[in-house]
């Protein structure tokens, strides 16, 4: 099949792999992208692909913080210009707030059925819709509630482009956490790769699983002998993990420090309260819930 010049572009744009390895890419997968980006990253021509890079709506991220809990809130609409508008935003950030007294909703379905002190999310939606023009859904929701003594923090980015919380805990207060906490957040917005989990713990299986074949599939293509290559993908697996546990990688505010470093300096402020991260939520507007 003829493959356009736009496709190379977008995959290049995609991936950081040059023209010409693009164009070829694309030929041998028959112009299906996501093939395109394997066969790419296993050659290592390509940058690793962000869990974000896929095609996004237009619409708008809001976070409401108190305290312990956090909530966030994608809408979407049609066009870049309504989701600027004062209206747009101040419902976004209204549908946020509902979402925090409401700690049993868990779903843009149930959302859309709640009232709240004569409120109701439908009708507040559908009556926005039609002074807008526009269709306006509630695409996903998230909540970070932090048992104990803790707090949570929250940033958004790229004029609500994207949207993270962050929950830290700690065994003592005797320090206030808040401003780290709003710098942990901007961290995982700004990381380039997204932190995938906390601790390699947390990283899941079916992830582990997927970069061990695409480092196995790497490894025999630069032409290593079988017998070392599963050694290799344990380095490379191990490598991988310092770049998207949270803990492990380089604060982006001072790359020579590594988050962990910025806990254990904070838990030393604390008189030994020892502060921790919790869980954190990361929203990039468009991006799928299953990413």
């Amino acid at each position: 099949m003829a493959i356009t010049a736009q496709a190379v572009k977008e995959l290049r744009d995609k991936t950081g792999a040059g023209m010409m390895d693009c164009k070829k890419a694309l030929a041998e997968s028959g112009g299906a992208v996501e093939e395109a980006i394997e066969k790419l990253r296993e050659r290592g021509l390509a940058k690793a692909v962000k869990r974000a890079g896929r095609e996004t709506a237009e619409g708008t991220i809001a976070i409401f913080l108190t305290g312990n809990i956090g909530t966030m809130v994608e809408l979407a609409c049609e066009t870049d210009f309504v989701a600027k508008t004062p209206e747009y935003l101040a419902l976004a950030q209204s549908l946020a707030e509902v979402l925090t007294a409401n700690p049993t909703v868990t779903s843009p379905e149930e959302f859309m059925e709640l009232e709240d002190s004569g409120f109701k999310v439908s009708e507040a939606i559908s009556s926005a819709a039609g002074k807008m023009g526009e269709n306006i859904v509630v695409k996903r929701l998230a909540r970070v509630d932090v048992a104990g003594g803790g707090l949570c923090g929250g940033y958004v980015h790229a004029g609500g482009k994207l949207g993270v919380l962050v929950g830290m805990s700690t065994t003592e207060v005797k320090a206030d956490i808040s401003a780290l906490a709003k710098d942990l957040a901007m961290h995982v917005a700004a990381h380039d790769p997204s932190p995938v989990a906390i601790e390699k713990e947390g990283v899941p299986g079916q992830v582990i699983e997927r970069e061990r074949e695409l480092f196995r599939r790497q490894a025999l293509e630069e032409g290593k002998p079988e017998k070392v290559v599963e050694r290799i993908v344990d380095g490379r697996i191990n490598k991988y993990f310092t770049e998207v546990c949270l803990m492990e990688q380089a604060f982006v505010k001072d790359p020579d420090r590594k988050v962990r470093d910025l806990l254990n300096e904070e838990t030393v402020q604390n008189e030994g309260g020892v502060v921790r991260v919790t869980e954190f939520v990361r929203f990039k507007l468009g991006e799928s819930s299953s990413q």
